[in-house]
């Protein structure tokens, strides 16, 4: 792994989930931040993540 990819992941494992402050799972597939608590998933566009709930999509 190289130290870009590592930064990057520790940069998201820190994140939280801006509605509930709890984990948020990194789906690679998806390019997205899963909040199963407030049943959201927020995106990450050019490797940035977007962490605005208008901008998250519902769980089914």
């Amino acid at each position: 792994m190289t130290d870009a990819v590592q930064a990057d992941r520790k940069m998201l494992e820190s994140l939280v989930c801006p509605m509930t402050q709890g984990p948020l799972a990194y789906d690679a597939e998806r390019q997205e931040l899963v909040s199963k608590v407030a049943g959201l998933a927020f995106p990450i566009r050019g490797g940035i993540p977007i962490m605005l709930v208008d901008e998250a999509r519902r769980l089914d």
